[in-house]
């Protein structure tokens, strides 16, 4: 997510990247709230993070968040849909670097696939970069499958579901 937040404030720069996400998550009724966000500790400790909302309310969850973004940096700043009604969409996953190749970005996806796939019967939706593969192997081992690919701020992505 690294490249979409340094679009959405408008420079690289990790440590205002990391407050911008920081200032969100803390907040409630948006795209990147705790509301939204699935953890997995370790010794009572974060190592990773999923955050996932419903498709439908994306406009209602990103509003915030736009109207954050126009008044600091671009009153103009209006990026595309990544998802939509229909699916509850994985908006970033996130691990620890050191706790890396532990497999606990696995445990948590297949946390939340046996919660809202199997239990609520919903469709999962991603978008995962095309210079990633090595996501992209694992979601695919996890029975995504491509539905599509999308433009998301410049970058071709594409588009992976799991169905009930």
């Amino acid at each position: 997510m690294e490249d979409i937040v340094y679009e959405f404030i408008g420079e690289a720069s990790p440590e205002k990247g990391e407050a911008f996400l920081t200032h969100f998550t803390a907040q409630e009724h948006n795209q990147y709230s705790y509301q939204n966000c699935w953890v997995a500790e370790v010794d009572t400790r974060v190592v990773a993070a999923l955050n996932l909302y419903d498709g439908a309310r994306l406009l209602a969850l990103r509003q915030s968040v736009l109207d954050y973004i126009r008044a600091r940096r671009n009153q103009h700043f209006t990026p595309e849909q990544e998802t939509q009604a229909g699916e509850y969409y994985i908006d970033s996953l996130g691990v620890d670097p050191s706790q890396q190749g532990n497999g606990i970005g696995t445990q948590l996806l297949q946390f939340v696939l046996a919660e809202y796939v199997h239990k609520r019967h919903q469709t999962i939706g991603l978008l995962v970069d095309e210079e990633n593969p090595g996501a992209k192997r694992l979601y695919l081992k996890l029975r995504f499958e491509s539905v599509g690919s999308k433009k998301f701020l410049g970058k071709k992505m594409e588009h992976l579901q799991i169905r009930a």
